[in-house]
């Protein structure tokens, strides 16, 4: 027995699995007309392919005394592989099946923790809505990270602010939209803010690393100040509640504000103060099914959430 696994194993690669669906057909049959028949193909063919395979494996696997079908020993020590080879192939046809036809697999998606907030709940659920067997593994970083993640192949696509510090060619960043940033204070407000007017404002910021620090201290030290920080160092949810608790103002994405009913959203006088979402992938590497069909939901979503005044991006 153990030479003729070694045998099968050593042919395997010439031995087709069409062949081995008629040796199990005929192994439970006992009868070669009916194995035929089971698997729909002529008896003649079935012979032929069953011939063959002997011949590949050098041992009859059938005796066919006085028209009695049995197995050889060889036959014997086939049967229990040929059996998991073919339940093998059915399962793995199955599970792409699956992956193909968008019933299970997984997308791995990077965001900002703003976008995170402010935009991925709304794409997810609609996403999760279509496609209930897709796991969603939401990594939340920074731009500068998430690139790099992209770069290790650890996500299939991320949202990302432009500009990256770095230009990396083996990066395809698609811009998605131009998003306003507004201040959310719990005090009351002019209609509209300048820059200016954050001087010698307590502010809120966030932690070192985030898009939304950098681009707040840029602005404020292009117009010619630094900002006054009575908190820094928190994610987007602390943020928020920080200035819920009346510690300061802070800037923030108009789509994340507009979750936050209990703060006031201020908008700042033109030309105003936006960033670019883009969303990246690897260049040299498409992103699988289910990647691209939440990257049709995204864009879907975006371009019918623009035409609202409440959304307006």
């Amino acid at each position: 027995m153990f030479r003729l696994v070694s045998i099968a194993c050593a042919y395997a690669g010439r031995v087709q699995l069409q062949q081995l669906v008629y040796f199990l057909a005929v192994a439970e049959t006992r009868h070669f007309t009916r194995a035929a028949e089971r698997v729909h193909v002529a008896q003649p063919s079935l012979s032929q392919q069953i011939k063959a395979l002997e011949h590949e494996l050098g041992a009859e696997l059938f005796s066919r005394a006085r028209g009695n079908i049995a197995l050889t020993d060889a036959g014997q020590a086939l049967l229990p592989i040929a059996t998991r080879i073919v339940a093998d192939t059915e399962t793995a046809t199955l599970e792409v099946q699956e992956l193909v036809q968008l019933r299970r697999g997984r997308v791995r998606l990077g965001a900002t923790p703003s976008l995170c907030t402010g935009l991925l709940p709304d794409v997810l659920a609609a996403y999760h809505r279509q496609y209930p067997g897709i796991q969603l593994i939401i990594e939340e970083g920074g731009s500068r990270d998430l690139v790099r993640q992209l770069a290790t192949g650890s996500l299939d696509l991320a949202l990302i602010v432009l500009p990256l510090h770095s230009n990396d060619p083996a990066l395809d960043a698609t811009p998605l939209l131009h998003e306003d940033l507004v201040a959310v204070t719990t005090a009351d407000t002019p209609a509209q803010l300048r820059i200016e007017d954050l001087r010698d404002r307590p502010l809120v910021m966030f932690r070192r690393g985030y898009d939304l620090r950098e681009l707040t201290v840029t602005a404020c030290r292009a117009a010619g100040f630094e900002p006054t920080l009575a908190v820094e160092g928190g994610e987007m949810d602390a943020v928020l509640g920080f200035v819920e608790a009346g510690l300061g103002l802070a800037v923030v994405p108009r789509m994340v504000a507009r979750r936050r009913p209990a703060l006031r959203a201020t908008p700042f006088a033109p030309p105003g103060l936006t960033r670019t979402i883009a969303l990246a992938h690897r260049k040299d590497a498409e992103p699988p099914r289910a990647a691209r069909e939440l990257r049709r939901v995204l864009l879907e979503h975006v371009q019918r959430a623009s035409a609202l005044p409440e959304w307006n991006p």
